[in-house]
């Protein structure tokens, strides 16, 4: 090809893009903003939240799922009886589709009523009796659905009926009923049925009545024979009220009330769902969900999104009217009274990359984000003081930044069974206190966390009853109260304890040489940096820390049958009580002995007998004094390091309203507030495209080839003359 006819090429190509610069401006009404806006549709006028999620969560089946993921989803669709207060502090449960909060009874062997002062002992069952609300609905669905003669449509699917059948939305009619009682004594006979592998059927075998014989006398049935099998502890009183029968005194059951395991579940959906016909499609309730909630789940297509929308038949629910001191003027009460929910969908949006993420978000396309490492320095800045500020560029787009120490802990553990970390002697326990002072978690934090946790005194979190602030909550062990704080004692105080215990100078007499422990882990080569730190801490004592990795699987068989030495674990709170994190160090949870969640094996006689008078009495000051000793106890034994409590961060765009920290409130989405006005005149002026490189680049090139062109030009004049 000649430089002339190359120049030719050239010049229709730079004509041509500036032809498609003005016809992508004529084609968006001269409006050219936000070409990059990956929504495209905006709704119609609905109000829309957009989030994301990183995988598909496993279940959506509430009998299974139990994974702050998948409740993300359930407990928006999902409604037990009773739910937390969304604005009082500490958590207060009320009810939601209850009337009321449970009346509770107790009864002795012979099933007479014994009354409120009752001696424990004298308690054999405790009776919820549960009142639920009238003319509560669940969401169109098409396992409801019946014809003119009350027969169901969908129950028994022809082949002809499947054949244009992809998705639950193809089904043209989808009818609805009225919440009753039955469907709450459905979903406990569900809870105990082996088929379905709920995570809390073994617990609830422990407190249920009738729940471990329904489970062994149904293992052998299909799901559509549970309706008529009864159990013996919970009963369908009325169309509107039911009861369920708890072995002994067990005030924390009130608690489960408000977990997504104990909402309804009609029957109709199960004999919908069983046919095999729709399993072969992906049409399961583990895949669309049925619920009275303010949302139902729209489109389920885990590859690209899920999409939340508001649920016509929702019954009426109001923002609350009361709170805190404080939330009045942080605009929390500004929709007092409100019907719920306030927005009309909300969109999932597959990311699985937290770049890409965090991108959007800062262009207003994610209405909320959290903060991983990799952007933590561009949002959070912190001052002199330690606390946490939001960055110049994230207070000029009026971002929110939200912190909460959440109701979890993380912690190094020993297994008591040990040989050498173990045990109730003076030189073990000696042991384990000189390296609780050695391992910096403050460090920690500030090194792996970004700053994002507090260092933990005791086994309770802040916002659980029993934990205590400042000097009387510091754990002496490890702590002086210095200057208004507590301050990690003196490394030459661990050495004292080390050598108190035998191990001068970390020197284990049997062998003259280093002190050998083995931190067993199930973490990779991702993680060596912060397997090196633990190293360096064991470090300071002449102790030699040998870490053994191996896979998860292998990792959680060693714990089983206690053959770990230290660990790392954590525990995220189930519901408000402190009975929910001493259980973690009552001596009948051991894990190796008793398959419980007491990963470390501990037992101490004087402790258990304290957990046992502590865990049914209701909060005051007698039970504040048991759990100080039952602290004091734990931080003499030192049978963990206690290790920090989770701060999460969170950062929320202006027009985001209505939000109040709370781990254990999952039903959050109905109280969310979006000012759309807001966000779309954000998003315009943070999204205007740049037309002006493609103007250059082609200017460029005119500038280029123009003096081929001018030479081309004129050879074609002296050819003619």
């Amino acid at each position: 090809m000649t430089p002339f006819a190359m120049s030719r090429i050239l010049s229709k190509l730079i004509i041509r893009n500036l032809y498609l610069i003005l016809l992508t401006v004529s084609q968006t009404g001269c409006d050219i903003s936000e070409l990059n806006n990956p929504y495209a549709d905006e709704g119609n006028g609905q109000i829309i939240v957009y989030s994301s999620f990183a995988e598909r969560p496993k279940h959506l089946d509430p009998a299974i799922a139990y994974s702050s993921d998948e409740y993300g989803f359930i407990c928006q669709i999902y409604e037990p009886p009773l739910q937390y207060d969304y604005l009082k502090r500490p958590y207060q449960l009320q009810a939601l589709t209850a009337a009321q909060l449970p009346k509770v009874r107790y009864l002795d062997q012979q099933g007479q009523v014994l009354p409120e002062t009752a001696n424990e002992k004298d308690i054999i069952f405790s009776e919820y009796i549960i009142d639920i609300k009238q003319k509560i609905y669940y969401q169109p669905h098409p396992a409801f659905s019946k014809n003119d003669k009350g027969n169901f449509l969908y129950h028994q699917l022809s082949a002809e009926q499947l054949s244009d059948i992809t998705t639950l939305g193809d089904f043209k009619i989808q009818q609805s009923r009225e919440l009753l009682a039955a469907d709450y004594v459905y979903q406990i006979k569900r809870l105990a049925f082996p088929k379905i592998h709920s995570s809390i059927a073994e617990l609830m075998a422990g407190y249920i009545d009738g729940f471990a014989e329904f489970a062994k006398n149904s293992a052998t049935l299909d799901i559509k024979d549970l309706k008529s099998l009864n159990m013996s502890g919970v009963q369908v009183l009325s169309d509107y009220q039911y009861s369920v029968r708890i072995k002994g005194k067990y005030p924390q059951f009130q608690f489960w009330l408000a977990m997504p395991f104990f909402a309804p579940m009609p029957w109709e959906a199960d004999a919908f769902y069983a046919q095999q016909a729709l399993k072969n499609k992906n049409i399961s309730l583990d895949w669309f969900p049925v619920g009275t909630g303010p949302y139902l789940l729209a489109e389920n297509n885990p590859n690209k999104r899920m999409i939340l929308s508001k649920n016509p038949n929702y019954h009426s629910d109001f923002y609350p009217s009361e709170g805190e001191a404080t939330d009045k003027e942080q605009g929390l009460l500004d929709d007092a009274g409100k019907q719920l929910p306030f927005v009309d969908k909300v969109i999932f949006t597959l990311e699985k990359e937290t770049i890409p993420y965090w991108t959007k978000f800062l262009q207003g396309y994610y209405d909320a984000s959290g903060i991983s490492s990799d952007s933590f320095d561009q949002a959070v800045q912190f001052s002199g003081s330690g606390d946490p500020q939001l960055t110049p560029m994230m207070h000029e787009k009026h971002i929110q930044l939200q912190t909460s120490i959440s109701s979890s802990i993380f912690y190094m553990g020993f297994n008591m069974l040990d040989n050498v970390v173990g045990g109730d002697s003076d030189r073990a326990r000696k042991l384990r206190q000189a390296i609780a002072i050695a391992v910096d978690y403050e460090e920690f934090i500030a090194i792996f966390a970004n700053g994002r946790g507090v260092a933990a005194q005791g086994v309770l979190p802040p916002g659980i009853f029993g934990y205590e602030e400042g000097q009387k909550g510091i754990n002496p062990i490890v702590y002086d109260w210095h200057n208004g704080k507590p301050e990690r004692k003196s490394i030459n105080i661990a050495k004292q304890l080390l050598t108190e215990a035998g191990y001068t100078n970390g020197i284990d007499p049997q062998t003259n040489e280093a002190l050998l422990l083995y931190f067993d882990t199930s973490s990779g080569g991702d993680d060596q940096a912060m397997m090196n730190w633990y190293r360096k801490q064991f470090a300071k004592l002449g102790i030699q820390l040998v870490v053994r990795g191996t896979d998860y699987n292998r990792f959680q068989e060693k714990m089983r049958t206690g053959a770990a030495q230290i660990f790392v674990w954590g525990w995220n709170a189930d519901y408000p009580d402190p009975e929910n994190f001493f259980f973690l160090l009552y001596g009948a949870n051991a894990k190796a002995k008793q398959g419980g969640e007491n990963a470390g094996n501990y037992i101490n006689p004087k402790f258990d007998h304290l957990f046992e008078e502590m865990r049914n009495l209701e909060n005051g000051a007698e039970r504040q004094h048991i759990i100080n000793q039952m602290q004091d106890i734990v931080r003499e034994d030192v049978p963990w390091l206690f290790g920090y409590y989770p701060k999460e961060f969170a950062l929320y765009h202006a027009w985001y309203k209505n939000l109040k920290p709370g781990k254990l409130i999952n039903n959050r989405l109905k109280y969310i507030r979006i000012d759309p006005a807001l966000r779309e005149a954000e998003r315009h002026q943070w999204n205007q495209p740049l037309f002006w490189p493609l103007l250059l680049i082609a200017a460029a090139m005119a500038v280029v080839i123009y003096p081929a062109i001018r030479a081309y030009r004129r050879r074609l004049q002296e050819t003619q003359l």
